[in-house]
Formats: C-alpha cells, sequence, structure tokens
C-alpha cells in the first residue's frame, strides 16, 4: 500500500489521517470534526465519519482503530464528534463488539497530547465537552504509564513538550521535547516515519506565554513520510493545527538558519487559512493596506518543488472573511509560484457544492493528488459508453 495524507471536507475545521506506506499501512489522525450534521442521514453534509471509517484498519476483534491520535490543540473544530465517535477508557470496557462494523467506535491505540498547549488553551477559554474528554483520557494513560501498565494498546500516550513546572521530568520515557526528532508510534520505531516537534515552545516568561496563547498555540508537526524503504524522505508533511503568527515568528527565530527543517511538500495553511498565521493585522479592517510578518512567511515560505498547500476550510470567496481569507490565499498561491505548487480547498475538492476527501499520494516521485472518486467513476463510466460512428 502507498503511503497516503487525506484532508476530510470539515468546513473551518481539520480531520487529516496519514496512512504509511509499512506493510501494517499504519494510521494516523490529526484531529477530528465530525459535525453533528454530519451524522444526520437527513443532512446534505458530507458524512465523513464513514470516509473516515472506511479508509482506517481493523484489529483482530475487528475493532476499527487509528495507531495514533493527534490533537493538535482543543478547540472544538479539532475536537468535535471525539466522544461519539472514539473510544476511551480501557479496552477492556470497549462496548461495541455486537455492534455492526459502522457502528462500532473508533480505538485509539496511542494518544499524542501536549499539556502545555492545552494548559495555555484553557486559560483562555472554556472546554467544550470533547476537549475534556480527551484530557481525561489522556491523564488517565499517563497515570497507567507512571504505575507500570501503560505498555498497550488503547493505554499509550507520547507525550509532546515538556510542561511547565517540571510536571513531566519523570515521564522521559514518552516525552518528545521541542526540537526533536521521533519514530515511535504506538510504541515501536517504524522506518516509513520520522517527524520533527517544532511546537509547543517553552516561553521564558508570563507576557510570552500570554502572547503564545492569544495566537492560538498548537502543536507543529514536520512529518517526514517514506514511499518505500528506500526512499525515508518522500514526502514532508507540516501540520501546525491554529498556530498564528507569533508561533510561526518564534519557529523561525530558531530554525532561520537550518531553514531545511521547515521544508515541505504538502503544508497544511494554518488555522483555516487565516491571515492572522501571516499578519498581525487585521484583514477585513485594513484590506490591502495589511502588511505581512516577514518572518512568519519566511517560516511558512519553504515549500519544495511541485509542493501541496491545503486549506482545510469552507470555500475562499474573495471577501473580508477571515478565516478562511483570500489575501492568505493569494499569499501561499505567491509562495508556491516559485516551486511549481499548486494550492487546494477541501471545501472546493471537487467541486464547492459536493465536496469529497482530498487525498495526496506519496510516491517515489514525491507528492501527488489523486484524482477525487466521483470525476474517477465519471470517467471510467465515460470511457466505458458506446461511441458513435
Amino acid at each position: 500500500m502507498s503511503a497516503s495524507i487525506t484532508f476530510f471536507p470539515v468546513g473551518c475545521g481539520d480531520m487529516t489521517l496519514v496512512r504509511l506506506a509499512d506493510s501494517n499501512a499504519t494510521a494516523v489522525l490529526v484531529d477530528v470534526n465530525i459535525r453533528t450534521a454530519a451524522d444526520d442521514p437527513d443532512d446534505a453534509t458530507r458524512d465523513v465519519a464513514g470516509d473516515l471509517r472506511e479508509r482506517l484498519p481493523r484489529d483482530a476483534q475487528g475493532r476499527p482503530y487509528v495507531d495514533a491520535f493527534l490533537l493538535s490543540h482543543p478547540d472544538k473544530d479539532h475536537c468535535s464528534g471525539l466522544e461519539t465517535h472514539f473510544h476511551l477508557g480501557p479496552l477492556s470496557d470497549y462496548p461495541d463488539d455486537k455492534k455492526p462494523d459502522t457502528e462500532k467506535k473508533i480505538v485509539i491505540r496511542e494518544i499524542w497530547s501536549s499539556p502545555l498547549v492545552f494548559r495555555r488553551a484553557s486559560k483562555h477559554h472554556t472546554l467544550c465537552s470533547d476537549a475534556k474528554a480527551f484530557n481525561r483520557e489522556a491523564k488517565r494513560r499517563v497515570q497507567r504509564f507512571r504505575d507500570g501498565i501503560g505498555n498497550a494498546d488503547g493505554e499509550r500516550i507520547l507525550i509532546l513538550g515538556e510542561d511547565e513546572n517540571g510536571k513531566t521530568d519523570d515521564l522521559g520515557a514518552i516525552l518528545v521535547r521541542a526540537g526533536e526528532y521521533f519514530n515511535r508510534i504506538n510504541g515501536n520505531a517504524n522506518a516509513y516515519f520520522q517527524a520533527h516537534l517544532l511546537a509547543p515552545l517553552p516561553c521564558q516568561d508570563d507576557d510570552d506565554v500570554e502572547l503564545l496563547s492569544k495566537n492560538h498555540s498548537s502543536t507543529i508537526l514536520n512529518m517526514q513520510l517514506a514511499s518505500s524503504a528506500l526512499r525515508p524522505d518522500s514526502c514532508r508533511f507540516l501540520t501546525g493545527g491554529d498556530a498564528e503568527v507569533a508561533i510561526w515568528e518564534h519557529v523561525w527565530a530558531r530554525h532561520k538558519h537550518t531553514p531545511d527543517v521547515l521544508a515541505y511538500d504538502v503544508l497544511q495553511a494554518p488555522h483555516h487559512c487565516s491571515w492572522h498565521s501571516l499578519s498581525y493585522d487585521s484583514w477585513s479592517q485594513l484590506g490591502e493596506k495589511a502588511k505581512v510578518a516577514p518572518d512568519a512567511r519566511a517560516a511558512l515560505g519553504q515549500a519544495r518543488f511541485g509542493a501541496f498547500v491545503v486549506a482545510s476550510s469552507k470555500p475562499i470567496k474573495d471577501d473580508d472573511a477571515d478565516p478562511p481569507c483570500i489575501r492568505a490565499k493569494r499569499e501561499y498561491q505567491e509562495i508556491l509560484s516559485s516551486a511549481s505548487g499548486m494550492f487546494l480547498c477541501t471545501g472546493e475538492h471537487p467541486k464547492s457544492w459536493a465536496p469529497e476527501p482530498l487525498e495526496i499520494e506519496i510516491t517515489a516521485a514525491g507528492a501527488r493528488k489523486k484524482a477525487a472518486r466521483s470525476s474517477a467513476v465519471a470517467s471510467v463510466a465515460a470511457a466505458a459508453a458506446p461511441r458513435a460512428g
């Protein structure tokens, strides 16, 4: 099986599935946004839960699972549907074995969690029920590790970034610090994957914490995905949740002398193609007078040849909305122009009135966009149709 990245059409929210090219087709899910309307069979909203399930493996008990689930930060549009569609708690309490496959909750073999991002977010807004449920499950798994019984499917957790005041000092075996690389998924090293943790960054003072919090601090990973055992660097996927301008300036300050660590073949446009990932200025108030923050743009401008920038958002219109923002789209298109790249939007693929999952296949030659399923079906039907004459 080839490696792939699938972006699901979830409006202005994130839900991305990474599949590796290893024999197990390892599955890593980044965020989830399964809205109530998407679960309503009488609503026209895309059934992204069904789209996700059909792409997931099953374990020996017939349970759908992801090998790892990363919550970039605990905003509602990044964790909606978690309690409804995913099993939280010990696997011994799994309740759905007698249910039809389409009704079984998805098992999370390993959680990837950032306590620092959670702490910053919770200081500034009330967490939704799904975010609270994720936090409880993360804490449960940390305690299982501390008790010496957390090394099993459905119990594992990987901590991304040190917490404040030494609260993660005893978690070295399951801790990745900012700036470090890791290739462990569900407790095992994987030769088809490597990730560089770029954020959250530790702060020096309270003012810094306040600044990063207001600018949507998120986990930022640059994943290196292999197309085969012989081509470990076939694709780099840079994902950063809702990280905004101050975060990207901090990241650039740390890595401007080694910009290759930010190089990407696929970039998930931060905060659903928000202008505030590139600027401190208000697009709605200043319009074309709004200025780009050069360091943030530099951090987000390390496109490799043929790169894609994907906006996980509703359709992008030429108006004063933000996110998604037409000015941000134009900025990414300018970045891509020198790399012969392509800008894509999940809410417009393949049509704005009927979006489908957007799939990027990882090949030996790099990343390439797969044809939409409806387009592929139409092409097959056209080819099979009798011709006149």
